[in-house]
């Protein structure tokens, strides 16, 4: 199977690559642009994950294929944190708030937190388990990662 080029824009950054077309988008970030900030759990696009912002919408990266992210923009948890590599203010509440704990699911919880307050800084307890509810988190029982979230919402608003 020939090799087809693509051309995705990661975290802000663009990237020219030639990828075998049957390649999965989670193996593309992890494998061949060692982002390993995105999980692979189920591969059935059930656990979560593998979650990232395509232009700015929450999707499982085992799902889709790379060659079908080209031209697209997509943000990994890595494209959550600050310039410098510290954490940024999401990231920040979920520590402060210990909205983790064996970290599996954290990276789907950040991307999918990030969605939902992108479009809106002040979520109701109910929007906010509509948002993360296509992640399955076996060991915190939700309330500190919906604490985190609730927290991060307050700094965004009160950032400005």
């Amino acid at each position: 199977m020939s090799k087809r080029n693509i051309s995705v824009t990661i975290n802000g950054s663009v990237y020219t690559r030639q990828v075998e077309p049957r390649l999965s988008l989670s193996d593309f970030l992890r494998g061949e642009q060692n982002l390993h900030g995105t999980h692979i759990g189920c591969e059935h696009g059930v656990c979560g994950a593998c979650s990232i912002l395509l232009d700015g919408v929450p999707i499982r990266a085992c799902l889709m294929l790379a060659v079908q992210a080209d031209g697209q923009e997509l943000t990994t948890v890595e494209g959550l944190s600050q310039d410098d590599g510290t954490p940024g203010l999401l990231q920040d509440a979920f520590q402060d708030a210990h909205g983790m704990q064996c970290g599996y699911c954290t990276p789907g919880m950040l991307i999918s937190a990030q969605a939902l307050l992108a479009d809106n800084n002040d979520p109701s307890l109910d929007e906010i388990k509509d948002a993360i509810g296509g992640n399955l988190c076996r060991c915190t029982g939700y309330v500190q990662i919906i604490e985190a979230i609730q927290l991060a919402a307050t700094r965004l608003r009160e950032a400005g």
